[in-house]
């Protein structure tokens, strides 16, 4: 059972140092019993404290490793009900099934399509994370003969679907340096399953039939002395997924229910590709942390993975770009200099408008902590001396011989102060970016 803040708070040295980032021992003691803060934060407690608070100090979802290397993905360790009341830590990681009843051509071009699924969007990267090889030929060879050729073609992370552990028996060891996900340990197999993980060092899935079902497995495996499990309690149903989950995570968080305290996968069920794309829609906002689809369709895909970046970003960092000069087409000292903020959406709004002007330009977005034009402008990080100073300290008077600016149009009020500042003629803009290239064309062709 998690201790309370003051059982914590008796077991810490009461420096009230601060080191920890609190001002407080007691308020370090009520993080920790809240799961917002690491015991290792504490420079001074003894090993005996450490030892009777190692439950407490625990992140109430534990982190689950799948895979190695630079393509190793962080499950769980999340300590949030709500994304708003801080932030969630680790995006889920998309797997994409490759049967082993497909032929070994269509094996191949299935894993090169998974392969080429990387998209680059408001400059953000986006990719899947995993394969997930799934025993459904008759014969327990073709499953060995599956992962070995995804294994030898992909650097992906794995997730082996078999539930019989004599068909993933013969096959792990191929691959276990790559810490593949085993899937599942039941109620039925969960001994043989645990020992396959343990002897080779893997995360193991852990798969239910319902809630109650689900913790008491745990709480045997658990027993075993394996905890790097990954949860799936058994519903298919997108709502009835979506209540286990919320149920799952709200018990971990604010119960700190331990057999709970694992991240969770969803399988997609429907056959039509748009529809599985809402369902995986839905597991991501209702805490998977692993979720197994169908379809490979960029077109599908791309949808999916912005929705999970936007989501997974922390509300309180707006995404931005770097505060520089941005050059647009082959650009020369005639190019025209666009003025925006370094809000990422704001930036490539303009940057594709400017794009699709045909008029090679630099584009300056003025670093405003990632608020957009109008924010920003209110917020007092957008005025008259900040863009003087910014255009300076860049020094793009070195890279163009005309001395013309071009604002947003929501600004235009800065026009006097900005010209009076610098010396530069200043141009408003459109108020949309949309507006940038007949404006540019107007002015500037």
């Amino acid at each position: 059972m998690a201790l309370t803040g003051l059982e914590i708070y008796k077991q810490l040295p009461k420096k009230n140092c601060g080191e920890c980032g609190t001002p407080t021992c007691l308020a370090f003691a009520m993080n920790l019993a809240a799961g917002k803060a690491s015991l290792d934060a504490c420079p001074y407690v003894s090993p005996e404290a450490r030892e009777a608070l190692e439950s407490a100090a625990a992140p109430p979802i534990a982190k689950v490793i799948l895979g190695t290397g630079d393509k190793a993905v962080e499950m769980g360790d999340e300590t949030e009900l709500f994304r708003h009341d801080k932030r969630f830590n680790h995006e889920p990681a998309i797997a994409l099934r490759v049967s082993d009843a497909l032929s070994k051509d269509e094996v191949l071009s299935r894993v090169q399509s998974i392969n080429d699924l990387s998209f680059d969007r408001v400059g953000q990267h986006y990719t899947v994370q995993a394969i997930a090889v799934t025993h459904d030929a008759q014969e327990p060879e073709a499953f060995v003969q599956t992962v070995e050729l995804v294994a030898a073609n992909t650097d992906l992370n794995l997730v082996l679907m078999a539930e019989d552990p004599a068909v993933l028996t013969p096959v792990v060891p191929k691959v276990a340096a790559r810490k593949p996900l085993l899937y599942a340990a039941n109620v039925n197999n969960y001994e043989a399953m645990v020992s396959l993980a343990k002897e080779h060092g893997c995360p193991l899935a852990v798969k239910a039939s319902g809630l109650e079902e689900l913790a008491g497995l745990v709480e045997k495996i658990t027993g075993l002395g394996y905890k790097q499990l990954v949860l799936d309690p058994g519903a298919r149903s997108l709502s009835r997924a979506v209540a286990d989950f919320t149920q799952i995570r709200r018990l971990a968080i604010k119960k700190r229910f331990r057999p709970f305290g694992y991240p969770i996968m969803a399988l997609t069920t429907s056959t039509d590709p748009l529809a599985e794309v809402l369902e995986a829609v839905n597991y991501i906002a209702k805490y998977a942390s692993l979720i197994v689809l169908n379809t490979i369709a960029k077109a599908h895909l791309l949808p999916l993975l912005s929705w999970r970046q936007n989501l997974y970003t922390d509300p309180q960092v707006p995404i931005r770009v770097e505060e520089k000069i941005y050059e647009v087409g082959e650009v020369n000292e005639n190019s025209p200099v666009y003025i925006t903020t370094n809000f990422s959406l704001t930036y490539y709004s303009v940057e594709g408008e400017v794009e699709s002007s045909r008029i090679p330009s630099y584009i300056i977005p003025v670093d405003t902590n990632g608020l957009s034009v109008l924010t920003a402008y209110a917020d007092g990080k957008f005025d008259a001396e900040k863009i003087a100073s910014v255009i300076k300290k860049l020094g793009i008077e070195n890279k163009v011989k005309h001395r013309t600016l071009v604002i947003p149009g929501l600004v235009a009020v800065l026009k006097g102060k900005l010209e009076d500042l610098t010396g530069w003629k200043v141009l408003v803009g459109p108020r949309e970016a949309s507006g940038i290239p007949s404006f540019a064309r107007n002015n500037f062709a």
